[in-house]
């Protein structure tokens, strides 16, 4: 199994790797060295791509054997996918989560790896580029906020409250109509709603108590294995819409997180009953 020492060693690499080819570029970059990938929202830059291959290829020396599924190779070979279920260790990558924030130069964005092994995710790392911190899970072990001198602090998510006293994150611009149709009004019912546009943060802020749920539609496993760990193992609750579990190879569905399978059912209820 994934160990401690081996989580520190590969949030390191995200350090260096952000460090290289992502904070340079911040707010530097030219508009050849943006591109569309499915939509107006859907971005890819030079920085992605560049410290994707720093730590896909620092991955594969570091631990030989490993299967490294990283976001911006599966849109060149989305077969890479088909293997992450069954791989004994893999690594799922995230090289600049909120790439429309940093191509627009707003510093909500961040680095996300999950570990993965037979289907199980072990380990999640969130690297804020900015901040320079981490978000550090191991399962089965809790979650820690780490800084750069070694320091950590434990990290635990909010307490349960009633629906008015909630605030979170719902990413309904993913929805299919008719849930959108739902969700957009009853977050009214809540006392604050906000969306980052990057699920690092939004997984960030509700991992250490700064939120109470995050709602999403898009489910790429980049997007949500190092999350999802993180928060279970800072006490909270996730499943999907109706209440399956969440998985590597969870495509769709949707996905809820909250501070206990309680709040998880009211906060569903709210948002996506008629």
């Amino acid at each position: 199994m994934i160990t401690d020492n081996d989580l520190i060693w590969v949030a390191n690499l995200m350090r260096e790797a952000a460090a290289a080819e992502i904070m340079p570029r911040f707010r530097n970059l030219d508009a050849g060295s943006i591109q569309q990938k499915t939509s107006a929202i859907d971005l890819v830059t030079e920085a992605d791509v560049l410290a994707e291959k720093i730590m896909t290829a620092a991955l594969m020396a570091q631990f030989p054997g490993a299967l490294v599924v990283g976001e911006e190779a599966y849109a060149e070979k989305p077969a890479i996918l088909d293997h992450l279920a069954r791989a004994d260790l893999a690594f799922v990558l995230d090289p600049v989560d909120g790439t429309y924030n940093f191509a627009r130069g707003v510093p909500l964005f961040g680095v996300m790896c999950a570990v993965v092994e037979q289907g199980t995710t072990t380990g999640g790392i969130i690297y804020d580029p900015v901040g320079q911190n981490w978000l550090i899970a191991r399962r089965g072990t809790g979650a820690l906020m780490r800084w750069p001198d070694g320091k950590t602090q434990a990290i635990r998510v909010a307490a349960s409250v009633p629906i008015a006293e909630m605030g979170g994150s719902a990413s309904w611009y993913y929805l299919p109509a008719d849930l959108k149709a739902l969700v957009l009004p009853n977050l009214a019912a809540f006392r604050t709603g906000f969306g980052f546009r990057c699920a690092a943060h939004e997984y960030w802020l509700a991992a250490t108590g700064g939120c109470h749920f995050v709602l999403y539609a898009k489910l790429n496993p980049w997007d949500h294995l190092a999350g999802t760990l993180i928060h279970q193992e800072a006490g909270g609750y996730h499943a999907r819409f109706d209440g399956s579990a969440y998985d590597c190879m969870t495509r769709d569905g949707g996905l809820l997180a909250a501070p206990d399978q309680e709040s998880w059912t009211r906060i569903r209820d709210q948002l996506l009953s008629a």
